[in-house]
């Protein structure tokens, strides 16, 4: 009887430090460092429905996969990128730039229609592709 009520008291000291820290937080996150910037691996923005709007984040070289998880490109393996993304209220992203070790590339979509304007520096070998509403395609290259 005497180990069970000093387990209650020992829980009922564990509450009320609890409850006491926990009200004398203010809310406020410090920086660890002096720098003035923020640190991290990536930054979602949503908006006030909580949909995810814009997105910067460093993906590790690996398969690109589609959202339901399948490869991409018969799995072909790409390199560390980092990826900032724009993102529409649908769900659609719509600016997208990327960069690697191996190039960079801006891709801009158009609305509903599926138009693409897509820049591209690449392994040394430059390109401008445009897609208009009805899919046709043109490549522009030096």
């Amino acid at each position: 009887m005497r180990s069970h009520r000093t387990l209650t008291i020992l829980t009922l000291m564990n509450l009320a430090l609890l409850v006491t820290l926990t009200l004398s937080r203010d809310g406020t996150v410090q920086a660890s460092n002096d720098d003035g910037m923020l640190h991290g691996r990536g930054l979602l923005i949503t908006d006030a429905q909580g949909r995810l709007r814009a997105s910067l984040e460093v993906v590790p070289a690996g398969p690109a996969r589609k959202a339901d998880g399948s490869l991409v490109n018969n799995g072909e393996v790409f390199p560390d990128t980092v990826r900032f993304r724009l993102i529409r209220p649908d769900g659609r992203p719509s600016v997208k730039i990327a960069t690697t070790e191996q190039g960079s590339g801006l891709d801009l979509s158009g609305g509903i229609d599926p138009t693409y304007i897509v820049l591209n520096a690449d392994r040394g070998d430059p390109s401008i592709t445009l897609t208009n509403k009805d899919g046709k395609r043109q490549t522009v290259k030096p």
